[in-house]
């Protein structure tokens, strides 16, 4: 179990500071380049980023539901705190999905073949998605962490 719970903290941790260093750090850092290299940069940097982010939801889900079933006993042995995170969690990963598989898609597509214009509307999408999975996903973390405190 210590290390399910491991796993499961350090994809978390690994996905939601993600999200917080591509909207608070990344996204002004670049704000002053021309067009062509701030699209390139995020592109090739959500791709990469994209691919740990699905390792993180696979962590995530296997290790969720073995604590939830093994730990837990089931659903009904879990708080509401578990429920919100869970829910929360599905919509995040839901959300990050989406991203990958239709604005990235754009994103890349239009950076490859020099539409800048597009490229910025796509990526305009996308920090949309990350600023709200962002907030999502710290609130996952205050409701993993203090939850159960929250609703006795």
């Amino acid at each position: 179990m210590g290390i399910a719970l491991a796993l499961h903290l350090l994809a978390a941790t690994l996905w939601v500071g993600g999200l917080f260093f591509a909207f608070v750090c990344l996204r002004p850092a670049t704000a002053e380049l021309d067009a062509a290299h701030r699209v390139k940069l995020w592109a090739d940097a959500l791709t990469h980023f994209s691919r740990w982010t699905g390792v993180a939801i696979v962590v995530l889900l296997g290790t969720g539901l073995w604590i939830v079933f093994s730990l837990l006993g089931g659903m009904e042995g879990a708080g509401r705190h578990v429920h919100l995170m869970m829910g929360l969690g599905l919509l995040m990963m839901l959300l990050a999905g989406h991203l990958h598989f239709a604005p990235l898609r754009r994103l890349r597509r239009d950076a490859a073949e020099h539409r800048w214009a597009d490229a910025g509307k796509a990526l305009g999408q996308i920090r949309v998605l990350i600023g709200v999975n962002l907030v999502l996903g710290l609130a996952v973390v205050a409701i993993a962490s203090g939850g159960r405190y929250f609703w006795r």
